[in-house]
């Protein structure tokens, strides 16, 4: 057995080494290991540190000037931004590859809501992404900013639209806020920290079968343009069933293509207008709102020539003003759709009821706003509106003493007393007209048997209507902003539900001929809305003329630069906060 002498002993017993004086390089290692282990445990923590002190400076320069340009990219004053960064403590959000990436996939598919991924940094983040694009404090900085940036952003268009709906619709009311008056930092924070972004949103974003119906549309429109879209149905005399013409196989082609004409259907000679053909035109005409004669008049060519890439915006346009309703949309309510010249009844945001109507006419436009609609009148009487007075019906009375008469109008003074208007020089007056006139209930009266009010400032409402034949025609704007529907008891069921006021109790109340209001025992949300592209279940797509003619200048705003208002943000960390914009 070896003997081992005390020094060497001493040298390797752990209580006695660092009495030993190593020799040589020995001696360097000795000294470098605790630094090397110090610096080990510092280097993240000063990373960090350097992190935060950058976010911090940058978050100051935007709360100070109210401006930010990050890597080619400005910023305008964003309080939720800034905010959400100041909670953190300045530390970064974007450590987890896996949520940039998902962030980024979600920018990437924000064609399918019809909004432009460049609204969100899609192309410079992708770079910036890059591990090449640099790793120090400020390149960090820099893309997490943005991703948090193109997330308030994505998240601000999804929820309340790009455009502002007040900057397109003068009597817009529907309600633009988050739910519950929730924070929206903390609603940030939790997109930011969810397991799935895109689960998240998905469930707190607009997505109702309006909404989804639309995309489904707009993605199979975006397909037939990027084919190169259909041929153009060149121009000439009618084409009508039974007619042999060259122009006949470009309209087959044409009508194959939307899916109006079955690509399978057996034809014998290319050139006639055959039943099966005509037939594809009358289902193309239903879609458009065009008189169905299944023939290819100027109208109706008109519409098969719109390129299909303007219908991809008509699509756009309606997932944007959907996007408008996403907090205004319960469960059960009445939807007009002035552009489409429909009312529906929705009941656990199913169609359940549909109707005709005619909307207001392009110089007496019915206004797009909402409200509650919280009693019906039977037998009604009219007061005419003191546009209507002044525009219409006093010049009749001036060439026609007798009209009052015929048509069952009382004249009231501003007493309320009834007079004689075989007294009146109608000719005396002009704008100032000091009587009101009322129409008496009866089969002549302009509102029909039955008016639904919603009280509102614009004195429109829905009613019945003597002039049936109007409901005949494809595009139904004639009135003088309210609406009238082609099967009113039956909407006046549903409103009322309730077994007392069926049709048959319905019908008597209004054979009396004595004007009746009847409560409903709760209110009925009532939406008008303007959409002139719209899609349902069955996957039919139906496109409406622009007949007030707002398309062009909300397709200019959606195309444009971003404009946020976002909501006011409950500060932490001192400083009055409120409404930005960018």
């Amino acid at each position: 057995m070896a003997i081992v002498p005390d020094a060497a002993r001493r040298g390797n017993d752990p209580v006695h080494r660092s009495t030993r004086k190593p020799a040589g390089g020995q001696c360097l290692r000795w000294l470098l290991l605790p630094l090397l282990v110090w610096l080990a445990a510092v280097q993240p923590a000063a990373a960090g540190d350097a992190v935060a002190a950058v976010l911090r400076q940058r978050v100051a320069e935007l709360r100070t000037t109210g401006r930010l340009e990050l890597q080619g990219v400005v910023l305008g004053r964003e309080d939720i931004l800034a905010e959400f960064y100041a909670r953190r403590g300045y530390q970064p959000a974007w450590d987890d590859p896996r949520r940039v990436a998902g962030l980024l996939g979600l920018i990437g598919r924000a064609a399918e809501h019809g909004l432009d991924p460049e609204d969100f940094f899609a192309r410079r983040l992708q770079e910036l992404a890059q591990p090449a694009s640099g790793s120090g404090p400020a390149a960090r900085v820099d893309l997490d900013l943005l991703l948090t940036a193109a997330l308030i952003r994505y998240g601000y268009q999804l929820h309340f639209g790009k455009v502002d709906p007040t900057a397109m619709e003068p009597a817009w009311n529907f309600r633009r806020g988050f739910a519950s008056d929730a924070d929206p930092v903390s609603v940030l924070a939790a997109a930011v920290m969810a397991p799935s972004l895109e689960d998240y949103l998905r469930s707190r974003l607009p997505g109702g079968p309006w909404y989804r119906q639309l995309q489904l549309a707009l993605a199979s429109y975006r397909a037939i343009a990027a084919a190169g879209g259909w041929p153009a149905v060149p121009g000439g005399g009618v084409l009508r069933p039974g007619d042999r013409d060259a122009r006949v196989p470009i309209l087959r082609q044409r009508l194959r293509v939307e899916g109006d004409l079955p690509a399978d259907l057996e034809v014998v000679d290319t050139e006639s207008f055959d039943p099966g053909l005509a037939a594809a035109v009358q289902r193309f005409q239903e879609r458009h709102a065009l008189v169905r004669d299944g023939s290819v008049g100027a109208r109706t060519l008109e519409a098969l020539n719109v390129p299909a890439e303007t219908r991809v915006d008509q699509l756009r346009l309606s997932l944007e003003r959907v996007r408008w309703l996403a907090d205004d949309v319960p469960d059960t309510y009445v939807v007009v759709n002035v552009a489409g010249f429909r009312v529906g009844f929705v009941r656990g945001h199913e169609l359940a009821w549909s109707s005709r109507v005619v909307v207001g006419r392009a110089a007496r436009q019915t206004p797009v706003f909402g409200g509650l609609m919280t009693y019906i009148d039977l037998n009604p009487t009219w007061t005419v509106p003191p546009t209507i007075l002044r525009e219409d019906i006093l010049p009749k009375l001036r060439r026609d003493p007798g009209y009052l008469a015929r048509e069952n109008i009382s004249v009231i003074d501003r007493n309320g007393r009834m007079v004689d208007p075989r007294g009146i020089d109608w000719k005396a007056y002009g704008r100032s007209i000091p009587y009101t006139l009322r129409q008496e209930p009866g089969p002549a009266n302009s509102l029909g048997r039955i008016k639904f009010m919603f009280p509102n400032r614009y004195s429109v409402y829905l009613h019945d209507t003597p002039a049936k034949a109007l409901f005949d025609k494809p595009e139904r704007n004639f009135s003088s902003g309210c609406i009238r529907v082609d099967d009113p008891l039956a909407l006046a069921e549903l409103v009322l539900d309730d077994p007392q006021w069926d049709r048959r109790a319905l019908d008597a109340a209004i054979a009396t001929g004595r004007t009746r209001r009847v409560q409903l025992q709760t209110p009925m949300p009532v939406l008008l809305v303007y959409l002139t592209a719209v899609a349902d279940r069955s996957g039919t797509v139906r496109f409406y003329r622009d007949v007030y003619g707002r398309d062009a200048a909300l397709l200019a705003a959606l195309d444009g630069p971003v404009q946020l208002r976002l909501p006011a943000v409950p500060v932490a960390t001192g400083g009055k906060l409120g409404p930005a914009s960018l």
